[in-house]
């Protein structure tokens, strides 16, 4: 379930009779428990509580109903339960039907309210669906709750009106919730100088069956777009009861004012909408999640659009927030600077050319006047109007909806800002009527032109656009009122990796890259932003930031995107390394990114942000930052087809190219009927990453050259082999048609089946401390899904199995969505490695033995089940933490401090290592040509 339908649930349940013995129950479903955990809850087989009136969930919660009177005992009684601690319960709570209380175990945070008061406290228990929450939506949950009403209004009236559904007609039902929601909003803080009066008005002179609601609402919409001294020759002539209505203008409720025709339900919903408080509305929160409404494929996450406050700030902070704030504590209450600052101010612009629902702007916007109305404040002038202006903070969104409500959510933030800064009286004074000026663009951000909508300083751009809330086809331009300032560019632009693009995305990424390079097609779709972005600084004074996956940033993205980058001028001032983007998904559902800052000029050292397990947030000062976002100079990582220093050389497994009738499962061996001595002669255990990881049993036919006579006529293994000739021989690629030549063997067979074979899977998930290898047995076959080092000495695993290497692979590695792919010539081949004395290499033998030992003592765990983050036995992770002892301080002498420390120290020998390796090239060929 999604935060907006646990709300519905929840209000659903306070609002029914309460029913002492059945509400347990009837709470944890509306947290999404399906039926059959709750009938085993009913039954008594999974409930462990040991308080009267008591289940106990395992995992989630504690909940017991009691005697009226008693909720403060009856909590204190779950809070010292041994049962509450031995089910490691996240929550407690206790109601009598007339007050309720609750507790978060972990935080100690607390909840008390009365009974039905309890969906103004849903978003506290969010956690117990394995949904992250945020402070405001603990704090108030209008956010989440207005945009469930506000959809099951859009789905009826969608229901009822099919044809506002289809293309032609799905913009005029956006514009249309567009002016809904301003109307909401506006008659819950005096803008409609009486209090609830849109929706008091739909349901006086509505209906009761929604019949006439759609003409109510349209006289309503004319009139907010009649001037007020315009309004007596109004033909046809406005009744009093929409007389009573404000003029708006701004383009809201300017052209068609036609809307949806309602239905009894879509009448109630709409009601249920109004009767919310809409003055308690966080435009940068609502906005985010409003946005999924009119998005059928977004719907299913409806209530969990949103980036919390701190993520945006890591953008924008370091981008040029900070700086405000420096000069301003600089500034001190000195009249000149302050004036200085205000004046800067005035002129920045803020540019989010993949804006959504405005965000970033609405954040930017709010920090900036709160930065002004400090200094208004130092000067005495608190009465000032604000001079930062709406259209300084502009934005490229590519869907409609998401458009209008970026425009929408601005113009609240003004509104709130004026009322917290100069007093209610001063806002609405300046608040009507709208202005008219566009800026925010209807499009596709990858083929506009940046310059004509956010003109580099000089530049005369002049053209008011029609209304507030309509993009003329070319391009919505207009003049800012302060030419001089700077232009910041931010954002969280679409990611896609090269595999999940559409042939229209990958078109916009040839339109930017083809010119410059070929390899353009193994680009992210956020490239195209960077590189915007950098040829925009090339014109006028502006820095950007993005939030990215990380993937761009490591493998084989690094040398085709950033220099590129770099040819421009531009620099990476800032960046935070790998953290999770998390938002209110379901479990946290965030995908690990970086944020990169880019400026072509950089006065100040840069900047290098890193995110620590517990969330707290180092920074380092640093002359340079390369590609990979590590501190240092710049780089790139390159293939190696053999070591760069004196480890053992890796390859990848064998490769069958059979049609799969050389690999067997057990069942399928088991069927062949083989006799033990065939077995033995024939066949092999065979590994790939996921036989590896998760422990499955594979064999595959593993055939001698000199059997291969006999095994063609043996009357179970000769079709098989048959059948790889045939599959091989109708290939089209050459070098498998000679394969077929050799059917009895694997058609690329690295090894002889005789090795002991250290083993590294090619596929991995990140979420593991270590990456997934070890030492397999002589005997077994390694196929092409894992890379081998065969016979090699032991303390080479020793390398692979430290977080030193976890560290350089998640590096400069290609990643497969967030899953390592591993690389021999990327990874292995150029890992840094200081010259081994033989009393390092013994030390680092004993330190893989101990490894070994420690996983042999968990037998039959698997690598999956031993490795698993909450699981990880205590005597694994003891041998991991003395082998990366034991390696760092070869390397420093020390532990490392961190990952950041880690990949500074590796980039540095790598540096070293190339440098020494270039120099002795030329060495080599002299003294070839001596001897020649």
């Amino acid at each position: 379930m999604n935060a907006v339908e646990i709300e519905a649930a929840i209000s659903d349940l306070a609002f029914q009779p309460f029913d002492a013995a059945e509400f347990p129950f009837a709470f944890l479903a509306a947290f999404g428990n399906k039926d059959t955990a709750l009938k085993r809850l009913r039954t008594g087989n999974n409930n462990v509580s040991d308080v009267p009136g008591g289940v106990l969930q395992r995992n989630n919660i504690h909940i017991a109903v009691c005697a009226e009177g008693n909720v403060g005992q009856t909590l204190k009684a779950l809070r010292a339960s041994p049962a509450t601690a031995k089910a490691k319960a996240k929550f407690i709570l206790a109601t009598d039907g007339l007050t309720l209380e609750a507790e978060e175990l972990l935080s100690g945070e607390t909840i008390a309210c009365a009974y039905p008061d309890l969906p103004n406290h849903f978003g506290f228990l969010l956690p117990l669906a394995g949904i992250s929450t945020i402070k405001e939506i603990k704090d108030n949950p209008i956010d989440v709750r207005a945009t469930g009403r506000l959809n099951k209004l859009y789905v009826e009236l969608l229901s009822e009106n099919p044809d506002w559904a289809s293309a032609e007609r799905r913009h005029d039902m956006n514009h249309f919730m567009a002016r809904l929601v301003f109307c909401f909003f506006a008659e819950d803080t005096d803008i409609f100088n009486d209090e609830g009066l849109f929706t008091r008005t739909v349901e006086q002179m509505g209906e009761r069956d929604g019949s006439n609601t759609h003409e109510v609402m349209e006289t309503i919409f004319r009139a907010m777009n009649i001037k007020t001294d315009e309004r007596v020759n109004a033909q046809p002539r406005l009744p009093v009861w929409a007389d009573r209505f404000p003029y708006v203008n701004g383009g809201l409720f300017s052209g068609n004012t036609e809307v949806p025709r309602f239905t009894r339900m879509a009448r109630t919903y709409l009601l249920h909408a109004g009767n919310l408080n809409w003055n308690q509305i966080n435009p940068d929160i609502f906005g985010s999640m409003i946005q999924a409404v009119a998005d059928d494929e977004e719907r299913g996450a409806l209530g969990m659009h949103y980036t919390s406050v701190p993520n945006i700030l890591k953008v924008l902070n370091p981008l040029f927030l900070d700086e405000l704030r420096a000069q301003l504590a600089e500034a001190g209450d000195n009249e000149r600077k302050l004036l200085n600052l205000r004046k800067r101010m005035a002129r920045i612009r803020v540019f989010d050319p993949a804006c959504g629902s405005g965000n970033f702007l609405v954040i930017a916007y709010k920090q900036m006047r709160e930065v002004e109305a400090e200094i208004n404040r130092r000067r005495g002038k608190t009465q000032l109007g604000s001079e930062i202006p709406l259209t300084n903070f502009r934005g490229i969104e590519l869907r409609d909806f998401p458009a209008e409500i970026a425009r929408l959510a601005l113009i609240i933030a003004e509104f709130q800002c004026d009322v917290l800064y100069r007093g209610q009286k001063d806002a609405l004074a300046e608040f009507l009527p709208l202005d008219a000026q566009n800026w925010i663009v209807c499009g596709n951000a990858l083929r506009l032109d940046w310059l004509s909508i956010c003109p580099p300083t000089g530049t005369g751009v002049k053209m008011v656009a029609d209304d507030l809330f309509g993009t003329p086809l070319d391009q919505a331009e207009i003049d800012f009122e302060n030419e001089g300032g700077e232009t910041y560019i931010c954002g969280n632009p679409p990611y896609l990796g090269s595999t999940w693009q559409t042939d229209e995305q990958k078109a916009d990424l040839q339109a930017i890259f083809a010119k410059r390079t070929k390899n353009w097609r193994s680009l992210d779709y956020v490239a195209g932003w960077f590189m915007k972005a950098a040829d925009y600084g090339t014109k006028t004074n502006a820095a950007a930031a993005f939030v990215s996956t990380n993937s761009i940033c490591q493998g084989q993205q690094v040398p085709i995107l950033w220099p590129w980058i770099f040819a421009t001028g531009n620099e990476i001032a800032f960046a935070y390394t790998s953290f999770k983007w998390a938002n209110l998904a379901s479990h946290n559902a965030g995908v690990t990114v970086v944020i990169v800052g880019i400026a072509s000029h950089v006065e100040r050292s840069r900047r290098l942000f890193s995110t620590s397990e517990d969330a707290s947030v180092s920074a380092k000062e640093a002359e340079h930052i390369n590609a990979y976002l590590v501190a240092g100079k710049e780089v790139i990582v390159e293939k190696s087809a053999k070591p760069l220093t004196g480890i053992s050389e890796m390859t990848f497994g064998s490769k069958p190219v059979d049609g799969g009738n050389l690999l067997l499962s057990l069942d399928e061996l088991d069927s062949l009927e083989l006799s033990q001595h065939e077995k033995e002669r024939f066949i092999r255990p065979i590994a790939g990453s996921e036989e590896f990881i998760g422990g499955k049993l594979r064999f595959c036919i593993w055939i001698a050259d000199e059997d291969a006579t006999y095994a063609r006529a043996h009357p179970v293994i000769g079709p098989r082999l048959h059948m790889v000739r045939s599959m091989r021989l109708n290939s089209s690629k050459l070098a498998t048609q000679r394969g077929a030549e050799w059917p009895h063997r694997f058609d690329e067979r690295r090894q002889t089946g005789e090795e002991i074979v250290i083993a590294v899977a090619a596929i991995s998930s990140e979420n593991r401390d270590y990456l997934p290898c070890g030492l397999l047995p002589k005997g077994t076959v390694i196929s092409n899904k894992c890379f081998a080092l065969y016979d090699a000495p032991l303390w080479n695993l020793a390398l692979i199995a430290s977080r030193l290497h976890w560290v350089w692979i998640g590096t400069v590695c290609v990643r497969m969505r967030t899953d390592f792919s591993y690389s021999n010539t990327l990874g292995w081949n150029t890992f840094p490695v200081p010259l081994l004395t033989e009393q390092n290499k013994a030390d680092l033998t004993a330190c893989a033995e101990a490894i070994l030992l420690a996983r042999e003592a968990h037998f039959p765990a698997t690598i999956a089940d031993l490795y698993d983050l909450d699981a990880m036995p205590e005597n694994l992770r003891h041998a991991h933490e003395r082998n990366d002892e034991v390696l760092e301080r070869i390397y420093i002498g020390r532990r490392f401090k961190n990952d950041t420390e880690r990949l500074e120290k590796l980039f540095d020998l790598y540096t070293k290592m190339t440098a020494a390796a270039a120099k002795a090239k030329p060495a080599a060929k002299a003294t070839r040509g001596k001897a020649n």
